[in-house]
């Protein structure tokens, strides 16, 4: 018979034993912490000559085909040729054969999108006017109002060098953004869907000239009547630059700039959250590769798209970059890999995104430029992720029809997910979530926009705006009022910023204002009224 032990000793022994046991297996007081899903930027372009919002079935059938590639944003194609696949905005809705009122295609795909956890960023052709050879239907469509049947101001065309207004065997037809009544219309017709759509993004196409030139070497569009008076305004000039000229590029580079400029400042105000991105040109080699770097290159120097200095100045969130190279071709594949370094080490701050050409490429192919996309450079910067171009045409194989887009997605999908063809881990093989952007979650800074004009309403164009700290003696300039007289300063530290306006000879009035400006805020400045004495 066992000696009974004192309750003292009992628990002291029972004590012991217990502590031991926790120490060995320690309980489970909370629940392990999941691992932080990874930020990786993941979409389709999905274009709309092609299904995908027609009607809420196509609708269901791309969320769903989106969230099979594990993708987190689709950005979907409203706006074509100054029409909107949406009932709510400046633009004239589309004669597209969607399904009648009330559906309406963008507020479907952005219901049906948020609730699978996608983002939905809205794409709109910004500069294209029209692009058959009949009119298109809708009275109030600017082709009609001011297409080639307008005269003066009113006429709205872009125009080659060699007087060439229609393109494409005469079928293709531009806006010029240096008209300030065809720039607004742009500026306007964008922000019209971004206030009046729970969208998470905007996503900007042809904000730039036309490519189609005679020849590479320079840029040959925006030589409209109105474009060109303005330049010589602007300048003293009285002759027809050449193509080539500098101050003529770097004005047509400003007009595009003052659109891009006008949109995100104009989004900063209505949504602050909201992403800006545009759709890059990185036409042939990369800077790297090219004489005379970036301003070298025909994205710069042909179609005046500064998206380097957007992305510096902070007028821009992202740059999608239309990368469309056939991993085949030895040429294309050091192209693709020239911009992908340059895309990466140049962000200034802000996010940019590969999209290569899938439609281009067999699936194989299609999953080494999405590993070359993301991989770091030797500088250690990587961009934030991957478009893929397009949802309509997955493969080569659908584009030289010879398989049905139906059978090719759910293979890219696969390919990209679970069975890498080279046998690595697939590309995507986790969800990721779309990268948070600090700037705009936590903004350091605020804005300024503004607008110079007479008393009876005529607006001041091409009036010199300089920004400036009277604490810290920063000063930015390089600003001029556009057509209709705004002017907007973004990147501004918080603070009191002194807005100077070099006037006109001949007119009167305020010409420096103080405004405060606060962070992700945007402070008006207030120079009116202005007059100009007979």
């Amino acid at each position: 018979m066992r000696p009974k032990l004192s309750k003292v000793l009992l628990s002291v022994v029972l004590g012991v034993l217990l502590a031991g046991a926790l120490a060995v297996n320690p309980p489970a007081t909370t629940a392990e912490a999941e691992p932080a899903p990874q930020q990786q930027w993941r979409s389709y372009w999905v274009d709309s000559f092609n299904s995908g919002i027609y009607n809420p079935a196509q609708a269901d059938a791309l969320v769903a085909d989106a969230l099979a590639v594990n993708a987190n944003v689709l950005i979907v194609q409203v706006g074509r040729w100054q029409d909107c696949f949406c009932n709510r905005s400046t633009y004239p809705k589309t004669h597209a054969p969607v399904d009648p009122p009330p559906y309406d295609p963008l507020t479907v795909i952005i219901d049906k999108a948020h609730a699978a956890g996608l983002q939905v960023h809205a794409w709109v052709n910004v500069a294209p006017m029209w692009h058959l050879a009949s009119a298109p239907p809708q009275p109030d469509h600017v082709f009609n109002t001011h297409g080639p049947s307008a005269t003066g101001a009113d006429r709205w065309l872009n125009r080659r060098h060699d007087g060439t207004e229609v393109v494409d065997n005469g079928t293709f037809t531009f806006m010029d953004p240096g008209n300030p009544a065809a720039a607004a219309y742009m500026a306007n017709g964008v922000l019209s869907i971004a206030k009046n759509y729970k969208i998470d993004g905007m996503n900007l196409d042809f904000v730039r000239y036309p490519d189609y030139s005679l020849t590479s070497a320079a840029g040959e569009w925006g030589y409209s009547e109105t474009a060109l008076a303005r330049f010589r305004a602007a300048t003293g000039r009285s002759d027809v630059p050449e193509p080539a000229d500098p101050q003529w590029s770097q004005w047509r580079r400003d007009q595009v700039s003052n659109i891009v400029r006008r949109i995100y400042l104009g989004m900063l105000e209505a949504k602050p959250q909201a992403r800006l991105s545009i759709d890059g040109i990185v036409y042939e080699h990369g800077p790297q590769a090219t004489p005379g770097g970036w301003e070298g290159t025909r994205t710069y120097k042909e179609v005046m798209q500064d998206w380097r200095g957007w992305l510096d100045e902070g007028i821009l969130d992202t740059v999608v970059a239309m990368n469309y190279k056939r991993e085949l071709n030895p040429d294309h594949q050091a192209m693709y890999r020239e911009w992908n370094e340059y895309l990466a080490d140049h962000q200034y701050g802000r996010q940019n995104v590969v999209g290569p050409a899938i439609y281009l490429n067999t699936i194989p192919n299609s999953v080494i430029q999405a590993r070359e996309a993301l991989k770091p450079t030797a500088a250690g910067n990587s961009v934030i992720g991957w478009s893929g171009y397009s949802y309509a045409a997955p493969t080569l194989a659908v584009t030289a029809g010879q398989a049905p887009a139906a059978t090719e997605r759910p293979a890219l999908a696969a390919a990209l997910t679970t069975t890498d063809p080279a046998g690595e881990k697939p590309v995507f093989a986790d969800p990721a979530v779309v990268p948070a952007m600090p700037w705009k979650a936590h903004p350091s800074t605020g804005a300024v926009v503004g607008s110079l004009k007479l008393t009876n309403g005529t607006p001041l164009d091409q009036v010199s705006i300089v920004a400036r700290n009277p604490v810290t003696g920063q000063r930015v300039t390089g600003r001029v009022s556009d057509g209709t007289g705004w002017f907007g300063f973004a990147d501004l530290a918080p603070g009191v910023w002194l807005i100077e306006a070099k006037l006109p000879k001949g007119v009167v009035g305020k010409q420096l204002t103080a405004v405060h400006v606060s962070k992700g805020k945007v402070a008006k400045a207030s120079l009116a009224p202005l007059i100009k004495p007979r």
